[in-house]
């Protein structure tokens, strides 16, 4: 089962995030990026909201970096953690527009971009954007084979129900011959969204056996990926009830973890890096 991190500081969810984040400067986001690169952690976590309503920023969180920027940033701060967008909203892009952005991402990083996707639940963001909220599951699909057409080409093409273009130029294009597409969402049209047309699942707000239920229903493919999130750990201090924590999952079906870090300053986040490094090499 791989490590990765929800990224601190880049997004800063009420009861997940940390006090000391709302004040941290880039050089603590560099330090912590490049701690992760070098303990060998598998990816860095980044999400997609252009504006969020006031309403819902108690529950949701107000702060959201852009994802290309932060994901951009980190690639040259790191040489060898992935970079995973967690998730980046279909209807809010065109699949030729996400093609160019993170396929040249997937190209400076050196072929290490993950594409998180999702359908999308903030209707009032779909309003402000002008993107169609009330059929937005028929056009991520669209868009999610539209996707696995173009990202890897400079010469795309694709026919489908919301998405037809030829005969264009997308260069830079990524230079993963197959880019890992993992599939955000809760409901068993999602798992199943993730099983035909991407490479992965990140399910959120369900319990282990509730994942595990779902997973069992459904014919996964050998090499699929399962990304569950798991915390605030605290692995220096409560290295056992991480490491209890980390084997739930596993047992769940988790392939893949993103695990966000209890601290209290970048230094401390650090030493819980190192810790958790150590808990998870017990396993």
């Amino acid at each position: 089962m791989r490590i990765g991190l929800s990224t601190p500081v880049v997004v800063q969810v009420p009861g997940v995030a940390s006090a000391w984040e709302r004040d941290a400067a880039i050089d603590d986001l560099r330090t912590i990026a490049r701690a992760a690169d070098s303990l060998g952690f598998d990816h860095l976590t980044c999400s997609e909201h252009v504006a969020v309503p006031e309403a819902e920023a108690a529950t949701r969180g107000a702060v959201y970096w852009d994802p290309l920027a932060t994901l951009g940033f980190l690639a040259a701060c790191t040489s060898q953690i992935r970079l995973a967008t967690s998730v980046i909203v279909l209807g809010y892009h065109h699949p030729l527009e996400i093609a160019k952005r993170y396929g040249t991402l997937d190209r400076v990083s050196g072929g290490r971009l993950t594409l998180g996707v999702g359908v999308g639940s903030l209707a009032a963001e779909f309003d402000l954007l002008g993107a169609e909220f009330g059929d937005r599951g028929q056009r991520a699909d669209d868009a999610l084979r539209a996707l696995r057409a173009s990202l890897s080409t400079t010469r795309p093409a694709y026919d489908g129900e919301f998405y037809r273009y030829d005969s264009m130029v997308v260069e830079p294009c990524a230079v993963q011959p197959r880019v890992p597409i993992w599939v955000g969402g809760r409901t068993r049209r999602s798992l199943r969204r993730a099983v035909e047309l991407a490479d992965g699942w990140m399910p959120f707000g369900l319990r282990g056996a509730e994942v595990a239920e779902l997973l069992a229903g459904m014919n996964v493919p050998a090499d699929f990926d399962v990304v569950l999130p798991v915390g605030p750990l605290d692995p220096t201090g409560r290295p056992d009830e991480a490491a209890r924590r980390l084997r739930a999952l596993d047992d769940a079906g988790a392939t893949a973890v993103t695990c966000s870090l209890a601290a209290t300053s970048a230094g401390h986040y650090c030493d819980q890096l190192g810790a958790l490094r150590a808990v998870a090499d017990d396993l």
